[in-house]
């Protein structure tokens, strides 16, 4: 498992925040026809960097009671927050401290800390292992994470020391006071799997507080809608083909109230020998994964388990993670690659409408 999404401008070096950028991901809110003075005068949106990527928040209708510099406000105080405490990119977050702790007694951290924690760990429970919250030396050992990547792939007798690092089983949580706790000093946690769908989450609740039902809100490719856009209809959101030479569209979808994720092999990797090696790491093999699963969709009405799931069925395969997604119910589509093109796997609660492709249009 890996902490990353797709997104735009690979590259390997490591930006600062909460992990290496998603930016510009496979989810993009599609731009519909209708005239653009309409969208200008009842579109507000606000934009800017958080967590080593970029965010967007659209909303449909703000109220006039409502201070547009005040949401402003709220939007990067909530991704403020949740950076300065589940960042393992910055020295000073809570997670960071942690991680640095060589104590196995409880350590303080905030309550929103201690939940996100205990999602990740329901989802390395449901997985048996292919979601797991402590995968970050892996992800460090293979260049993907936090710590300066070393030269060449890493060898078998170094992915066996990170590998007895990582246990999702030696990491606990509890609620009052709040705090975390681990059996094993080494044990090192990594949110960012589960910490930019929480991010979205957050933002979500923030605009509802203040009356502001429709909205979209993007952050590092995560993806949450509430209500209907500026058209009145569900907000259209774009489903990129997972290819690393080119950006284009796979499928649209329509979100009302719901959110979506997506996990993919085809832009953060590297490349040895010829030969390509995804950022998406199995926690039960130490190695990235190698099949023919391209990406993987989810639809959930939060983003924090939309994110996470995405995650966990991108490592388990189209087979395992395929009949995980249908037993638990769960709404996914699974992009295959079959020589040049792709095939689509859904599982029954997936939206498919009759007109699956729409070329090569980007917002």
């Amino acid at each position: 498992m890996s902490d990353e999404r797709e997104g735009s401008g690979e590259r390997a070096s490591v930006p600062t925040g909460l992990a290496p950028s998603r930016i510009a991901a496979s989810l993009l809110a599609v731009a519909l026809a209708t005239p653009a003075v309409s969208a200008a005068e009842r579109l507000t949106v606000f934009t800017g960097e958080t967590m080593g990527t970029t965010f967007t928040v659209k909303v449909v209708d703000l109220p006039r009671a409502v201070d547009r510099a005040g949401v402003a406000q709220a939007i990067e105080t909530r991704l403020a927050d949740v950076d300065g405490a589940m960042s393992t990119y910055r020295e000073d977050s809570e997670l960071s401290r942690f991680n640095r702790s060589r104590s196995t007694d409880w350590v303080a951290v905030s309550a929103p800390t201690v939940s996100v924690i205990e999602a990740a760990l329901a989802v390395s429970r449901l997985t048996a292992g292919a979601f797991d919250v402590t995968v970050g030396p892996l992800v460090n050992l293979w260049g993907f994470g936090a710590t300066p990547p070393g030269r060449g792939l890493p060898t078998e007798a170094e992915v066996r020391t990170a590998m007895a690092r990582v246990g999702y089983r030696y990491l606990h949580t509890r609620r009052a006071p709040p705090g975390v706790r681990k059996e094993r000093a080494e044990l090192y946690v990594d949110l960012s799997a589960i910490a930019k769908g929480f991010a979205v989450d957050e933002v979500a609740r923030a605009l509802e507080a203040r009356g502001i039902g429709r909205y979209l809100v993007e952050v590092g490719g995560e993806l949450r809608a509430g209500g209907l856009n500026h058209d009145d209809r569900p907000w259209a959101v774009a489903i990129e083909q997972p290819r690393a030479e080119i950006r284009s569209l796979q499928r649209l979808v329509r979100l009302e109230d719901e959110a979506i994720a997506t996990s993919g092999d085809y832009r953060r990797f590297i490349e040895v020998g010829g030969r390509r090696y995804s950022h998406t790491i199995d926690p039960r093999s130490g190695h990235p994964v190698d099949h023919r699963l391209a990406s993987v969709a989810v639809i959930h009405a939060s983003a924090l388990q939309a994110d996470a799931l995405a995650t966990a069925l991108m490592v388990l395969g189209e087979q395992d993670g395929f009949a995980l997604a249908r037993r638990e119910g769960i709404a996914a589509l699974f992009l295959l690659r079959e020589l040049d093109r792709f095939v689509e796997l859904a599982t029954p609660g997936f939206p498919l409408p009759g007109d699956v492709t729409v070329g090569n249009e980007m917002e």
